[in-house]
C-alpha cells in the first residue's frame, strides 16, 4: 500500500510540475487579450467622452465629466500597462476597483445576483474585465512580462556574479 501511495504522490507531483509550466503562458494570454480590451474600451470612451459623461449622469455618478475622463484614461493607460506586463499588479488594483464600481453603478442587479443567479452575474459586461484584472492582481503578470525582466535585472544588479580573480 505504501508503494501505491508513494507512486500516486510522485505521479501527482510530476503532473503538478508539468501543469505549472502553463501558468505564465496563461497569464500572458490574459494580459495580452484583456489588456488590449481595456485599452480599446478606454480609447472608445475617450473618443466619445460626451456619451460617457451623459451615461455617468444618468447613473447619478458624482462629477460625471471628471469621472468619465478618469475611467476612460485608467482603462486606456491601464490596458497598455497590462498588455506590456509593466506595473501589472499596481495597475490591476485600480482596474479591479473600476470594474467593481461598474458592477455597483451600472449592473447592480447582476452583482446582487452573485449567489442567487450566478449566470446573470457572469453575463454582465464588467465580469470578464473584473475577473481578468483580479487574476493579474492576485497571481501577478507571470514570467513573460516586463515586470519579470525588470525584477531579473534588479536582482542581477544587486547580486553581481562573483568573478574568480587570477593572481599575477
Amino acid at each position: 500500500m505504501n508503494k501505491i501511495t508513494g507512486a500516486v504522490a510522485q505521479l501527482y507531483s510530476l503532473f503538478e510540475k508539468a501543469v505549472s509550466y502553463l501558468q505564465s503562458p496563461l497569464l500572458l494570454f490574459v494580459r495580452l487579450y484583456w489588456g488590449w480590451q481595456f485599452f480599446q474600451a478606454g480609447l472608445g470612451k475617450l473618443k466619445d467622452i460626451g456619451k460617457v459623461v451623459d451615461f455617468f449622469t444618468t447613473l447619478n455618478i458624482p462629477f460625471p465629466a471628471f469621472n468619465a475622463h478618469m475611467v476612460a484614461s485608467l482603462e486606456c493607460v491601464g490596458g497598455i500597462l497590462l498588455f506590456l506586463g509593466l506595473g501589472s499588479r499596481i495597475i490591476a488594483l485600480p482596474l479591479t476597483v473600476n470594474m467593481l464600481v461598474a458592477y455597483i453603478t451600472a449592473d447592480r442587479e447582476a452583482l446582487l445576483s452573485f449567489f442567487s443567479d450566478p449566470d446573470k452575474f457572469s453575463a454582465a459586461a464588467p465580469y470578464t474585465f473584473f475577473f481578468a484584472s483580479l487574476l493579474i492582481l492576485i497571481f501577478g503578470p507571470g514570467r513573460i512580462s516586463l515586470d519579470s525582466v525588470i525584477a531579473y535585472l534588479r536582482k542581477k544588479r544587486v547580486n553581481p556574479p562573483i568573478v574568480a580573480q587570477g593572481r599575477v
